[in-house]
């Protein structure tokens, strides 16, 4: 006959024997503590900044080494993607808003630009006037990402937020949030090299396609002109 309440009890005493295991297993010290990170705050040399994309990204990402756990594989906090030079000209975001219907908390806001502007490549398409994530609610779950149909936002590796400002300073405006391909590449080489290489597969699926859509109407353009010949030919 079981005891009421039974099945609880066992869970609390799983939980107490990892709780308890993990301050002598060597191999599972890392899940109960977060080591030591490579940068420590110092009021004196360095007072936190007003905003958290203030940050300094290349300083504030984890280290490659052993005093942290946290790895370059980490995900944080999304960013928006563009393809070098002037980012506004070569943003992949056309403002969709997929994202921001998407996102479970309701953290992100964006406007789209009334008019289409021509990218770096002369293609017209539509852009976030704004584009904002309020990090202080943001809970990092990467729906965003898997849902953004151009691959525009990604996960970055970047930990260190902390700001003076507990409002207004966890809100990443556009311009902190764009970072160019060659971060991602930088921070998630083969994530970025595999996303790279479908968005290069999806593109000459296009071209492809395109190429033979050209190809049937210029064969039905034949086709008629030849029969057209033939009519008049036949009618002389």
């Amino acid at each position: 006959m079981s005891v009421l309440g039974g099945g609880i009890l066992k869970g609390m005493g799983v939980t107490l024997k990892n709780f308890v295991g993990s301050f002598f297993d060597k191999k599972r010290e890392h899940r109960l503590f977060t080591k030591g990170y490579t940068w420590k705050f110092d009021a004196k040399k360095e007072p936190l900044p007003k905003h958290a994309g203030d940050y300094d990204h290349a300083d504030r990402r984890p280290a490659d080494d052993a005093t942290t756990s946290v790895t370059h594989y980490s995900r944080n906090f999304p960013i928006l993607l563009h393809d070098g030079g002037e980012p506004i000209d070569t943003i992949r975001c056309v403002a969709c808003k997929i994202c921001e219907r998407e996102c479970p908390p309701q953290c992100i806001y964006i406007e789209k630009r009334t008019d289409k502007k021509q990218d770096a490549t002369g293609k017209s398409q539509f852009y976030p006037v704004t584009f904002d994530i309020d990090v202080s609610v943001c809970m990092s779950c990467q729906i965003c990402v898997e849902v953004c149909p151009f691959d525009a936002i990604v996960m970055d590796s970047q930990f260190e937020l902390s700001t003076s400002d507990r409002f207004g300073g966890f809100l990443m405006r556009r311009e902190d949030l764009l970072k160019s391909n060659d971060y991602y590449h930088a921070i998630h080489p083969e994530e970025a090299a595999a996303r790279d290489k479908k968005i290069a597969d999806e593109n000459a699926a296009k071209e492809a396609k395109k190429k033979a859509a050209e190809e049937r109407k210029r064969a039905a353009e034949a086709k008629s002109k030849a029969e057209t010949e033939e009519k008049k030919e036949d009618t002389e």
